[in-house]
């Protein structure tokens, strides 16, 4: 049973866990979630700067949570793409550092492979083949997983993530940031079918609209027109009706469009994974569908749907155990899609 001590760093939650087996022994975060509030958004020098200053206090509280030293330590991951590539830098040298003075392999993890394994983090295990619903801040993706590291991405975003579209949404309505929560914390009072906003679709060349591809855009222009026309006439906004609206339309398209994706591909159970997988919302008509269409759901653990280092531990542990090590020269990327995360463990990095 390996035991991994992880990092993550891809945005602006600093992260360090210890993992083994599927047992997270100690996690730790330090989020910037307050002073990024300020700017009403992620400043990307901000977040390395902040992740500079938490890592050693970070590590140092996990160690002493376990009950471990370095020396029990199998290997030291860290998150290196996709994310702020100045954020996964921090992670990664500090990761790199303390495996060069340790002597430990170093296995460099995809993030998005991070939110794959998280639902692993709960019971029951979900059977393969099965289709993963990632829905983040930075990432809407419909993903087919045969196995471990074994991925065939079905749909994506062609613009905005839900996530970001909850946050522009959100300033747009005069909330906080994450938008996720703020929003669903106004939406609790609010009329869902007051407001009737586009569920996006992205066009074909040959004619006809991708069947399970998401544009999330157009979305956000209608609220910001229904918010100017509202603003024109009354002067004020009805927000928890506008909120309840935008999530049940969010909630509804990625549904729908998972659901679809996961009958036509011959996939019995969908996985909910990432941020946007905290909304109530959208698990209540998750498992409303899923039930009605004789489909199975799984969500990752409330605690580690959102950026976290004990993802990462594991996504390291399956790829150490299955002999995977990464070249202690592997850089960062801000992006890479999901179907080269092998290459973080190939003879010569990728970048």
């Amino acid at each position: 049973m390996s035991t991994v001590l992880a990092l993550e760093t891809s945005c602006d939650e600093s992260a360090a866990a210890i993992v083994s087996g599927r047992r997270v022994l100690a996690g730790a975060v330090a989020s910037q979630m307050e002073e990024h509030a300020r700017w009403g958004g992620v400043v990307p020098e901000i977040a390395s700067r902040r992740h500079v200053e938490a890592l050693p206090a970070l590590i140092a509280q996990v160690l002493e949570q376990s009950g471990l030293a370095m020396a029990d330590l199998d290997a030291i991951a860290a998150t290196v793409a996709p994310g702020l590539a100045g954020a996964l830098l921090v992670g990664s040298v500090t990761a790199r550092t303390l495996a060069r003075l340790h002597g430990k392999p170093f296995l460099g993890v995809h993030h998005l492979e991070g939110h794959l394994c998280s639902v692993h983090l709960g019971e029951p295990l979900p059977e393969g083949p099965y289709l993963v619903l990632l829905v983040s801040g930075g990432h809407t993706e419909l993903v087919k997983v045969e196995a471990p590291g074994s991925y065939l991405r079905l749909g994506r975003s062609r613009d905005d993530a839900a996530g970001e579209c909850f946050d522009k949404v959100a300033r747009l309505l005069g909330l906080g940031y994450p938008g996720g929560p703020a929003i669903e914390a106004a939406a609790l009072d609010g009329d869902p079918g007051r407001f009737r906003f586009p569920k996006g679709r992205v066009s074909l060349p040959q004619g006809g609209f991708h069947p399970y591809d998401f544009s999330f855009s157009g979305l956000k222009t209608a609220v910001l027109r229904q918010v100017q026309t509202l603003s024109r006439q009354a002067g004020s906004l009805p927000v928890a009706d506008l909120a309840a609206s935008f999530e049940e339309v969010v909630a509804e398209v990625l549904v729908e469009r998972s659901c679809r994706c996961a009958v036509e591909a011959g996939l019995q159970t969908i996985v909910l994974v990432g941020g946007v997988a905290a909304n109530r919302r959208l698990r209540r008509h998750m498992s409303e569908a899923t039930a009605a269409r004789g489909l199975g759901w799984r969500v990752a653990p409330l605690a580690y749907c959102t950026d976290n280092a004990a993802m990462v531990g594991l996504a390291a542990i399956e790829r150490f155990d299955a002999g995977g090590r990464s070249g202690i020269a592997l850089g960062v990327a801000a992006r890479l899609p999901l179907e080269q995360a092998g290459t973080l463990y190939a003879p010569q990095p990728p970048f």
